[in-house]
């Protein structure tokens, strides 16, 4: 199975290779030429448009930072469907709208192709090792035939059900990965206004019932300083604006998500739309006037876990 990827960004670059580091043969297409370059030297061939790569693969993967940037690649000028070849998929990892992938996917689907929405949840250090997570909506007849693709790719796959319930399941993920961003930072800056030591602090919380993937991952990356996760404010807006849409659109009234929307705007405005997510934590920092650091954290996460093949999840309940 020949494989095409479009988009080579903190997540895609790494998927991208986990390909190649597994011997999939690989075309890449990126805006930035730079890093299209640095693939070809890893062993990728090269596409200099989505509808020149629809001529060498099987399976084409895009992984793009907004829904506006998939739609353009996949039907504007020169996009997939240009060049699309009955039998071929489509594979849309990034985080999305469910509406948006499902409409993309009926034009696929229409031009004899098949659609699945499959994004990743677990952080980029295990998007680098193949062992994130992958959700995949689609025909489970489909999902069967990119299931070994997948499983290279990430260690954990669970068919969700119909094509963009895989975009509804990641929005509601990252909704909660956000909520506990929030708290942490909220946790943290308690903690030291109230004279505790920091490196107690988050051992105390990833002991207890209150702790979660978000502190020890993130926490973590706050405490050193870095608060480096490889993820931006303005993909956070992104992302819980996706989710706002979905509560929306299901008649259910939220609380907390709308709160969070108007921290991450308050966020951007005072750090910019590309300030790293975890400094979220600086409007507490600045308004305290406190240093949420400590000796001992790491700059950046590092997947702890050995890369090994992937396996199909299936639900024990329901």
């Amino acid at each position: 199975m020949r494989v095409g990827f479009i988009g080579l960004g903190n997540v895609g670059g790494k998927l991208s290779r986990t390909l190649l580091r597994n011997g999939v043969p690989l075309t890449v297409h990126d805006l930035d030429a730079a890093k299209v370059a640095e693939m070809g030297t890893e062993g990728a061939d090269q596409a200099d448009s989505p509808a020149e790569m629809m001529g060498q693969v099987d399976v084409v993967i895009t992984c793009l930072p907004h829904p506006t940037i998939s739609a353009a690649v996949v039907e504007g000028e020169n996009g997939i469907l240009s060049a699309l070849q009955p039998g071929q998929t489509w594979l849309e990892m990034s985080t999305t709208d469910a509406e948006e992938v499902t409409r993309l996917a009926a034009k696929i689907e229409a031009a004899g192709g098949h659609g699945v929405d499959c994004p990743v949840s677990g952080g980029c250090h295990r998007a680098a090792t193949g062992n994130i997570s992958i959700f995949a909506g689609c025909d489970r007849a489909v999902f069967e035939q990119v299931l070994p693709l997948l499983t290279t790719m990430g260690r954990r796959v669970l068919h969700t059900g119909p094509l963009g319930s895989a975009s509804i399941l990641k929005v509601i993920t990252n909704y909660l990965a956000t909520a506990n961003l929030v708290s942490c930072a909220e946790a943290l800056t308690v903690a030291k206004g109230a004279g505790l030591d920091l490196g107690t602090a988050y051992e105390a919380i990833r002991i207890s019932s209150g702790t979660s993937f978000v502190h020890e991952t993130e926490s973590q990356v706050i405490l050193n300083g870095s608060r480096d996760i490889s993820f931006t404010m303005d993909l956070v807006a992104k992302d819980i604006g996706l989710f706002q849409e979905v509560a929306d659109r299901a008649g259910v009234p939220l609380d907390l998500n709308p709160l969070l929307i108007e921290i991450f705007q308050d966020g951007i405005a005072r750090f910019g739309a590309r300030e790293l997510s975890p400094n979220i934590i600086k409007r507490l920092e600045e308004v305290t006037g406190l240093d949420i650091r400590a000796p001992g954290f790491p700059a950046e996460m590092a997947d702890d876990e050995p890369e090994e093949p992937g396996a199909e999840v299936t639900p024990t309940r329901g």
